[in-house]
């Protein structure tokens, strides 16, 4: 069956995660990804974990899911005839993707309009920490100062703690990602008016919309409309330690008395601290310390079946374990075993989006240079 993206060309010209998350979405959906990489390798073949504990290039658990279903193709771009075969390629392709610093592909002669020239239909997408433009847009920076300069750390963390960023490269993923769906956008614009387009992705611009209201209620009142509160926005609002694992629970007032029958605690639903919203509100750290007290009784799949059955917003938080079980990722074919030659077979997660049966497949990740002489056998002579 074909893929979405059958057809499509995309060379990756960027390395560790923003740059490569968006190529692993191409090439998921069903376009050929040449991951162009420099003689040793993409940083992240450097990045643990690796299986047994020993390092290897080929075995990096986050290059093996950044790259499922690429080709490598290892050049150098500072060498002058690498750096022409490059060219050669990007005038093959549909889409190329990066994530240097704009000074540095000016300084190698792989800014846009130096492959435009070359191939004008080319969708070129750039995803950097501040953009193509702007007092920032060649400060180097990484994930961290993404989270604090995008303002998610701001909203993220506890009063008294201060604040903290996520887990994990979110901010890298969310370049990634973004710069996959502006990508299309300027794909299908270039179907339509035969001419391609510099998509300028920003990890600061993508992190700023996702603050949910902070920015306008800042702008409206001058203020912030929040604080940080870890894991509590009230007692009845937050996640709680359970026998073996942790529960979140977000009650609104229509939710209260189930919640109180499913966790055999209707006398609270007569205590008059506990009467209403407002009261519960006046009285949060009492009914903080009553569902601190239930919730260790607890264990989590058994409260998240009654929760169900009762209508209770309960949920439990999900380990990795838990998700490698999940009984609703494995329904619908999230998830997938991928055997690789030096690191073995591992589950892998599927991508973002469902849109029917044959839309993904992911494919190993490449080993170094393993399709070099074959994609540039291909080239034009």
């Amino acid at each position: 069956m074909a893929r979405p993206l059958d057809g499509l060309r995309v060379i990756e010209f960027g390395t560790f995660v923003s740059a490569p998350y968006c190529g692993k979405l191409f090439a998921g959906y069903g376009a050929e990804v040449i991951k162009v990489e420099p003689p040793g390798g993409d940083i992240a073949r450097a990045h643990g974990p690796f299986p047994g504990g020993e390092p290897n290039p080929e075995a990096s658990a986050l290059f093996l899911y950044l790259n499922t279903g690429k080709k490598s193709v290892v050049l150098d771009p500072r060498d002058p005839a690498d750096r022409e075969t490059l060219l050669d390629l990007a005038a093959t392709a549909d889409v190329f993707i990066d994530n240097y610093r704009p000074a540095d592909l000016r300084a190698l002669g792989l800014d846009y309009p130096t492959l435009a020239a070359r191939n004008p239909r080319l969708v070129m997408i750039s995803i950097t920490p501040f953009g193509q433009t702007g007092p920032y847009a060649d400060y180097r920076a990484n994930n961290l100062i993404a989270f604090a300069m995008g303002g998610q750390m701001y909203i993220t963390g506890t009063l008294e703690g201060g604040p903290l960023k996520n887990g994990g490269y979110q901010a890298d993923y969310q370049g990634g990602l973004n710069g996959f769906s502006a990508g299309m956008l300027a794909v299908l614009a270039a179907e339509r008016d035969g001419i391609g387009q510099h998509v300028d992705v920003s990890i600061q611009r993508c992190m700023a919309p996702i603050l949910e209201a902070s920015i306008p209620y800042y702008c409206y009142l001058g203020q912030w409309n929040g604080i940080r509160r870890g894991n509590h926005m009230a007692s009845f609002i937050g996640i709680y330690p359970c026998a073996d694992g942790h529960i979140g629970i977000h009650l609104m007032p229509r939710n209260w008395q189930p919640f109180l029958e499913v966790i055999g605690r209707p006398d609270l639903g007569e205590d008059p601290r506990f009467a209403t919203q407002a009261d519960r509100v006046q009285h949060n750290d009492e009914l903080m310390a009553e569902l601190y007290a239930w919730a260790a009784t607890e264990t989590k799949h058994d409260l998240y079946r009654r929760a169900g059955a009762g209508r209770a917003p309960i949920a439990f938080v999900h380990t990795m374990q838990d998700l490698l079980e999940s009984p609703q990722l494995n329904a619908r074919g999230f998830l997938q075993r991928i055997d690789h030659p030096v690191a073995g077979e591992a589950v892998y997660p599927g991508p973002p989006w469902w849109m029917g049966p044959g839309d993904w497949s992911a494919g190993r990740a490449p080993l170094l240079g393993e399709h070099t002489d074959e994609m540039l056998g291909r080239l034009p002579r």
